[in-house]
This record gives structure tokens, C-alpha cells and sequence, in this order.
């Protein structure tokens, strides 16, 4: 089976199995999904959607933000993980969308990413989800999938996306990169993966990845039967 077959069939499944595509983090505009996905970084989305409408009941706009303290922010996202850091990027970016952009988040990669704490993937989640302009954010899921599938190498998550970009129609990136989201955290996840389950990589998987997961499988039935 081609690259192109292979990519083929990860989005007819992916079709299939995700017609309506659930957006994993709660946002109401571009601000509010800005400061969502700062916060996602070495976060779960669940703990993320619990904690962004603690702050956002105090700012969730730039103006309001501002009058907001860095320990005050800090505070109230420490859940979140990396809040010192955080906390100083979203009051640090909320006060220069104010001076340099009108208040409003700007709808280029580059302005996006002169931001205090934002960097190419938070750009890449913005500009696809908030302003639908074709991008490839890849997260640890994407990253570990490309891999599997054997689309991608697997040596950077820069490599990575720019595989996909080259594989994938422009047009079906936005929903592409959501729907493997959902797919990795459902059917091939980094631990607890049943392969069974998980029809795309059974019909395209990369073959030492394959061997590897029934040589690991055959590895923990030998090892419960002997504490057996």
C-alpha cells in the first residue's frame, strides 16, 4: 500500500467515525480559545474546560484580564500545571493585544506567535479553529499516530506536521487534525492501546510497530501466568 493509499484510508475512516467533529476545548471567541489552548500545554483538555470558567467569570477579554494580577491569574490556573509561566504569558499577551492589535487577536501565525507564551502549535489551534484558516496543529496524538501509520518518521513533531501537510488535502486539515485527536484518544492511545480496536492501524500500521505491540502483549501474558 502507497503513502497516498494509506492517507486515503485514515480519512475515510476517520469520516466515518467522526461526521461531526466535537471541539475539545470549550471557547466562546478567538480570546477565549487563545487563552484555552495556552493552558492546554502539559494539561488535559478535561482539567482545562474545568478551570477556564474560574477565570473566565473574572476576564474573559483582554480589558479584563489586565485588571487582573499576575498572582491573581496564577491562582486561579494553578490546576493547569506551568501556572507561573502561564499566568505571565496571559497577562502579558492580553496587555499587547490591547496596545498593538485594538483588543482584538490577530488572524496571522506571525503576530500570533510574537506572543508571550504562544507558540507555533497554539497559533496553528487559533488560526484553524477560530478563524478556519487551514493549518495542522500536531499534539502528542497526532504525533504518535503519524508514526503508526507510517505517514510520518517520528523524529519531530516539526517533521511531523509538514508530513502531513504534504499527504493530506489542504482543505480537510481543520477537520483532519481534530479527528485524529479524538481517534488516538479512543482507539490508539499511548498506554492501555488494544489493537484490536484499532482498525486504521490493523489495516495500515507501520510493521515494526505492529510486532512490537503483540511481542509486548506476549511478553505480559508470559509474565501474569508465571505469578499465576
Amino acid at each position: 500500500m502507497t503513502k497516498q493509499e494509506r492517507a486515503t484510508v485514515v480519512i475515510n475512516t476517520l469520516k466515518e467515525y467522526y461526521p461531526q467533529i466535537p471541539v475539545p476545548l470549550n471557547h466562546k471567541d478567538p480570546y477565549t480559545l487563545l487563552i484555552a489552548v495556552l493552558l492546554s500545554a502539559q494539561c488535559t483538555d478535561v482539567r482545562v474546560n474545568q478551570i477556564t470558567p474560574l477565570l473566565f467569570a473574572k476576564a474573559d477579554n483582554p480589558q479584563d484580564m489586565v485588571k487582573l494580577s499576575v498572582e491573581k491569574i496564577k491562582e486561579i490556573i494553578r490546576p493547569c500545571g506551568l501556572s507561573p509561566m502561564k499566568s505571565k504569558g496571559i497577562h502579558g499577551l492580553s496587555e499587547i493585544l490591547i496596545e498593538k492589535h485594538n483588543g482584538e487577536v490577530p488572524q496571522s501565525f506571525e503576530a500570533l506567535e510574537a506572543l508571550p507564551a504562544v507558540g507555533h502549535k497554539t497559533a496553528s489551534v487559533v488560526m484553524s479553529q477560530a478563524f478556519g484558516v487551514p493549518a495542522f496543529p500536531v499534539d502528542t496524538h497526532i504525533h504518535r499516530l503519524m508514526y503508526r501509520w507510517n505517514l510520518s518518521n517520528g523524529k519531530s513533531v516539526q517533521q511531523t506536521e509538514k508530513d502531513a501537510k504534504a499527504i493530506f488535502p489542504r482543505e480537510l486539515w481543520n477537520d483532519l487534525h481534530l479527528q485524529i485527536i479524538w481517534y488516538g484518544r479512543e482507539y490508539s492511545p499511548a498506554r492501555g492501546w488494544n489493537l484490536e480496536k484499532d482498525i486504521i492501524t490493523q489495516t495500515i500500521g507501520r510493521k515494526s510497530v505492529i510486532e512490537d505491540y503483540f511481542k509486548n502483549k506476549k511478553a505480559s501474558f508470559q509474565k501474569e501466568t508465571r505469578l499465576k
